[in-house]
């Protein structure tokens, strides 16, 4: 059994190990090449990030020194040319390259796919496709990602607080890994199924292309096109940009921006109808002020006050045909005695005695005749205009009223006609000659229609 001073302490290990890397003559300027991974610029700082290929990671370093002679701005997914020295970390005893210079090689695996992608969705109109309306007040949200992150806790942090009547459900979704996509175009489908929901937000935290990628899957891209039911997507930071992003309706940079998003402020919707309840209030009572100044100049029109002026027109006709009557009949008399004095005239000439008697007696016989015809035509007159007169006096308002007839109007001031417009125990207003009556329906009992 080995004694005590045989067993080395962890930090010792770490120690001699890197002491090997460091006089490891291979691994003094290492050339390598591989895509960036887990990069985010610090500005004025170190950089961290990791280099890898498809089937192996390291992690790297640069330094601010050596960074600050870099000519371009590293990015995710983007594959590089590095110079640098490989040696061991003691405190978490992993190993890593030092990186001294750096250079761009082109464009890594996961960034060409993303872009391959991106181009064919795009000539097929997934992303110009007419976006669905989201709705303006949910009843149910279905959440699609992980039950364990921040995104989830910052979703319903933010709904109760701005929309507490909406129903949230989560369908907890694995948003990492090889078996994420179709877990994702599973959930998506699940929700669209049960057909119940208003909104639908897919999202998950920051993270790494790699970790980001099932968000840029195809399955995933086609599913929200086809879903049925609004989708909100919130994938990683705001300067992340997934292929899901451009393919939802709507695209939130957080999950908070998401929720705030998915759901209206209630206490600002609140204040929102009261308003419109002021002015409905508001818009009714001028509408109501401006039928009772039509109503009260109505009342005021000569029709109610004089309503003999209706025919007064007709009473001028009356007289200026009287006038008409009376000179016509003096024209044709004046006429009639001229023919009588030129026929007297031709007579006397031709001195015949007999015709002139003859003459006379058909003058008197005429005359009579005359006299007749003009009293016939006379009296025919009179009746036609007695009519005439009868016949606008029956049209006078008064006259109709003054046999007892009434007219019922409502406190709106519509005239009643059927039954069915008289509720009982409603005030009715009954219209008579000389007043108006202000009354009660005490009950409606329709006459039978005799068939």
């Amino acid at each position: 059994m080995a004694e005590q001073r045989d067993y080395l302490t962890v930090t010792t290990l770490t120690k001699y190990l890197r002491a090997k890397f460091e006089r490891d003559p291979y691994l003094e300027r290492v050339y390598l090449t591989g895509e960036i991974s887990n990069f985010r610029l610090r500005p004025n700082a170190h950089q961290y990030f990791s280099l890898k290929d498809d089937h192996a990671k390291i992690n790297a370093i640069m330094f601010r020194s050596a960074f600050n002679k870099v000519k371009f701005t590293p990015e995710e997914g983007m594959k590089v040319l590095v110079v640098g020295r490989i040696s061991l970390y003691e405190p978490s005893g992993s190993y890593q390259i030092y990186v001294e210079r750096m250079e761009p090689d082109g464009v890594g695996a996961f960034y060409q796919a993303y872009e391959q992608l991106k181009k064919k969705l795009a000539q097929e109109g997934l992303f110009s496709a007419p976006k669905r309306p989201l709705v303006r007040f949910p009843k149910r949200i279905a959440v699609v990602t992980s039950p364990s992150g921040a995104v989830i806790r910052d979703i319903i942090t933010t709904t109760r607080r701005r929309f507490p009547i909406a129903q949230l459900v989560l369908f907890p979704t694995l948003v990492q890994g090889n078996e994420a996509a179709a877990d994702i175009v599973a959930k998506i489908e699940q929700v669209n199924q049960r057909g119940d929901f208003d909104t639908l937000i897919v999202g998950r935290g920051g993270g790494s292309i790699e970790d980001l990628w099932p968000f840029n899957e195809e399955i995933v891209a086609r599913a929200i096109a086809a879903s049925q039911v609004p989708v909100i997507s919130s994938v990683g930071h705001e300067t992340d940009t997934t292929i899901a992003d451009l393919v939802a309706d709507v695209r939130a940079a957080t999950p908070t921006a998401a929720a705030e998003l998915a759901v209206p402020v209630l206490s600002d919707e609140v204040v929102k109808l009261q308003q419109q309840q002021v002015r409905l209030l508001q818009a009714m009572q001028n509408r109501i002020s401006l039928a009772k100044k039509q109503v009260e100049r109505l009342r005021q029109s000569y029709v109610f006050r004089q309503p003999q002026r209706l025919y007064d027109g007709y009473l001028q006709n009356v007289d200026q045909l009287n006038r008409r009557l009376q000179t016509s009949f003096k024209q044709v008399l004046q006429v009639k005695r001229q023919q009588a004095l030129l026929a007297e005239s031709h007579l006397q000439q031709h001195q015949l005695q007999p015709r002139v008697q003859q003459g006379q007696r058909d003058l008197a016989r005429l005359q009579q005749q005359l006299t007749v015809v003009m009293q016939h035509y006379m009296t025919n007159k009179q009746q036609i205009v007695q009519q005439r007169i009868q016949s606008l006096d029956y049209l006078s308002p008064l006259k109709i009223m003054g046999r007892g007839y009434s007219y019922v109007t409502d406190e709106q001031g519509n005239v009643l006609k059927q039954a069915t417009d008289f509720q009982p125990n409603a005030e009715v207003a009954l219209h008579v000659t000389d007043a108006v009556v202000t009354t009660k329906v005490i009950a409606v009992t329709p006459q039978k229609q005799d068939k």
